[in-house]
């Protein structure tokens, strides 16, 4: 029952997609057609990221006034709790919208893997709509250089340098965690993770999968890089707006 679900709506909408930009390729050229579908995926979640990148600011901004209330009900935690959401429903923030994006993304990016996982050298035909183009002919390489069913280190390289990019965009103009106790080594231990482990991990997975993956992972990195670029520079210029208007 989950997996016809997940076909449904997921893996078998995905596919689809997949073989009509191989179909609108020339040459049915593989390689572009997932970048392609890379960037469509991208766009049609963005809307997502945003609202979960403009939750999390004013999570931040929210953050003296949480640790006033900390203190406040130090001795008395369900006041505490009961207090900290009365503020967030009165700023209209919601502290769990990180958590229903991860549930958002999460089978629309394993529905991405399973499709690339598949060989390129012949079309599921049962899988496609009505009108779903059929390519003519499929090149399984990219750019006729790189076998995307094979594996290619160069590509791997370039995942794992790519989500190594990406991380520093996410991280950077965060406020350094100084503090002390659990919290504040956990979010140390994150950072630490997201700069040097994940770029590690990616490379692998993407090294001992095949090029097709690789290429997934590059195309998707650089997208969420200009992605963090694209936010942070509203976010400077919404606070420089608000600046000005606040000094006139």
């Amino acid at each position: 029952m989950v997996s016809e679900i997940f076909y449904t709506v997921f893996y078998n909408p995905i596919y689809n997609v997949l073989v009509a930009l191989m179909a609108w390729m020339p040459g049915g050229d593989v390689g572009i057609a997932v970048i392609l579908l890379t960037v469509l995926i991208r766009l049609a979640l963005l809307p997502f990221s945003l609202s979960v990148a403009h939750n999390q600011r004013a999570m931040r901004a929210l953050e003296p006034k949480l640790q006033e209330l900390k203190e406040k009900h130090k001795d008395n935690k369900e006041e505490h709790a009961r207090k900290t959401l009365e503020l967030y429903k009165t700023e209209g923030v919601n502290p769990f919208s990180g958590i229903l994006m991860v549930f958002i993304q999460l089978p629309v990016l394993l529905a991405l893997y399973w499709v690339f996982m598949e060989p390129f050298s012949s079309i599921d035909l049962p899988r496609l709509y009505s009108f779903t183009p059929i390519p003519d002919a499929v090149s399984g390489s990219f750019l006729q250089l790189i076998d995307l069913a094979s594996k290619s280190i160069v590509l791997a390289f370039l995942a794992g340098v790519t989500q190594y990019v990406q991380a520093v965009f996410a991280l950077s103009g965060a406020q350094k965690n100084t503090g002390t106790g659990m919290q504040a080594d956990f979010a140390r231990a994150m950072n630490v993770q997201m700069r040097y482990v994940f770029p590690v991990l990616i490379a692998t997975i993407a090294y001992t999968t095949s090029a097709a993956i690789a290429l997934y992972f590059v195309t998707t990195n650089i997208a969420g890089a200009v992605q963090e670029w694209y936010v942070k520079r509203k976010f400077r210029e919404a606070d420089k707006l608000l600046a000005e208007a606040q000094s006139s």
